[in-house]
């Protein structure tokens, strides 16, 4: 290994080395989470990209295909529930063409597309069922385009034209349709289908389309409603009654002092009526007029009128006689005006209701009950022709209710209370944790420092006797009396300690014991002037 990378090498383990526990672990995290973010990135970039080989199969056309693609080893994603086959992106144009040259898919002719197979030796009822056929498929491939269509079916039946307009009937459809995850179509989707088939076909009215989903439940019957309809127009116009009387009672008798029931009963079958009108318009003659003149002349011997021949017309006479007959008839047709209306009732159309008021005597004081029945009454939409009951009634009120409503408002603020204040004891214990911790690191780092100002206060007491501190350290301490002396040395011995610093003479064990806890209490008040003259001091015993 060449020197430098190895160096930078050796540099990166001594530094690694150095990391603490905590540090180790989110280095490890860390490297962890660039490999596996190494690893997506690589796999992703590394997976094709699927393209539609075709969509809109049929079951055996998908597993036509699903085979052909195993053969060929190419790799392949079904979606749609299996009506739509996807492929690498490279590979589509390849098997599409193989796909073609085994006539796959082989169902791909619906819509208007089939009238294109028709010749001219095809008969007006082939004609017929083809067109419609065409139009059934058009109208399931646009509804199945709706947001959560699966699949769709239209049936149509289509009444054939005739000269006779009174025995004309109207064409009618049926609408099968398959949800996604069997979810059920809102009524704004089962109208939107309706009012989509009937405006496709001539002379069909929203009334002729009949909707059923997959379960079997008749989303829209023939007659343009749905089954449930009169079900749900009586829930609406009871609660919407319902709401209107208590919104009105309780700004009378005050909130909770009421209470409404609405009942209605609902005519649920649809009915058409069908009525004709003949009117004569003004100045006109009658509608039919018939005038009637005969006329009867001549002269001769009684008896002798002759005698009539067939279809009453008279015979010849003698020469005696002579007479004459005339006969004139008129009759008039005249045109009269003539409406006919037709009428259809849908279900839902309120029959009969009964409104009950239960006002709480309490809150009844002062108040006109008959007044507030007729309020009532206005309010409801009372109609005594069709049997409509309106009660109003003061009674007293059970509290019990209300009282179990109350303890239980105040259980559940006392319990809400308790869960604060324990949550609030909980953060307080976590802010005093936090804070002893604090408090403790900056204790250990007092402790820390004056330990290492002992230790240097130690060190220097080790290496320096109090002489040299009083020549290094001006005004250090009060100087003690001088011991006697010994004799001086003859002369610098070598590799001692330079001129600056003498050699200590020796003093008493007491003299030092109390220069050694004066040097002891500067080092503790000023630490950093005692390193400093401690590393002066080891310098100078470096260059000896």
């Amino acid at each position: 290994m060449p020197a430098p990378l190895a160096a930078f090498f050796r540099r990166l383990g001594d530094y690694v080395r150095g990391f603490s526990a905590a540090q180790r672990t989110v280095a490890i995290i860390g490297i962890a989470a660039v490999v596996l973010g190494g690893i997506a990135l690589a796999s992703w970039l590394s997976k094709p990209s699927y393209a539609p080989l075709f969509t809109g199969l049929q079951a055996s056309d998908a597993s036509a295909l699903v085979d052909q693609l195993t053969s060929d080893g190419v790799p392949y994603q079904l979606e749609d529930g299996g009506s739509s086959v996807l492929v690498p992106q490279d590979k589509v144009y390849a098997e599409r063409l193989k796909a073609a040259s085994n006539n796959l898919p082989s169902n791909t002719t619906s819509g208007y597309a089939l009238l294109d197979n028709m010749g001219v030796t095809t008969s007006q009822f082939q004609q017929d069922v083809t067109y419609k056929q065409a139009m059934e498929d058009e109208l399931a491939s646009t509804i199945e385009a709706m947001d959560g269509v699966k699949t769709a079916s239209v049936k149509l039946a289509i009444p054939e034209q005739t000269v006779f307009t009174d025995e004309k009937s109207d064409p009618t459809a049926s609408v099968f349709v398959a949800t996604t995850g069997k979810q059920d179509l809102s009524d704004d989707q089962v109208d939107a289908i309706v009012h989509l088939t009937s405006a496709s076909i001539p002379d069909m009215k929203p009334a002729d389309v009949s909707v059923v989903d997959a379960q079997g439940k008749v989303l829209s019957a023939i007659g343009g409603t749905t089954t449930d309809a009169a079900g749900k127009s009586q829930t609406a116009y009871e609660a919407k009654t319902q709401q209107s009387l208590q919104a009105m009672l309780d700004t009378i008798v005050g909130p909770g002092n009421s209470t409404v029931a609405v009942s209605t009963d609902v005519n649920s079958s649809t009915a058409q009526q069908t009525s004709t009108e003949f009117s004569v318009p003004t100045g006109s003659p009658a509608a039919t007029e018939s005038a009637q003149s005969e006329q009867y002349s001549g002269s001769g011997a009684a008896g002798s009128t002759g005698v009539l021949g067939p279809d009453n017309i008279a015979g010849p006479t003698d020469a005696a006689g002579d007479g004459s007959y005339t006969n004139s008839g008129t009759t008039k047709t005249n045109a009269l005006n003539q409406t006919t209306t037709k009428t259809t009732t849908p279900p839902g159309a309120v029959t009969r209701q009964t409104v009950s008021v239960a006002v709480s005597q309490k809150a009844a004081k002062g108040v006109d009950l008959n007044g507030l029945t007729q309020l009532v009454e206005s309010a409801a939409g009372y109609d005594a022709k069709r049997g409509d009951i309106v009660t109003v009634q003061a009674v007293p009120f059970s509290t019990s209710a209300a009282a179990a409503a109350q303890n239980a408002l105040d259980d559940s603020a006392a319990q809400q209370q308790a869960e604060a204040k324990q949550k609030l004891l909980m953060n307080l214990g976590l802010i005093g944790g936090i804070v002893a911790v604090l408090i403790a690191a900056i204790v250990a780092l007092l402790v820390t420092r004056r330990r290492g100002g002992r230790r240097e206060g130690v060190l220097v007491d080790e290496v320096l006797d109090s002489d040299e501190m009083a020549e290094l350290l001006p005004g250090f301490g009060a100087a003690p009396a001088p011991a006697p002396q010994p004799e001086p040395l003859p002369g610098p011995v070598a590799g001692t300690l330079p001129e600056t610093l003498p050699l200590p003479a020796a003093e008493s064990a007491a003299t030092l014991e109390a220069r050694k806890r004066e040097v002891t209490a500067l080092a503790g008040s000023d630490p950093a002037h005692t390193a400093a003259v401690l590393r002066a001091l080891m310098d100078q015993e470096a260059q000896l």
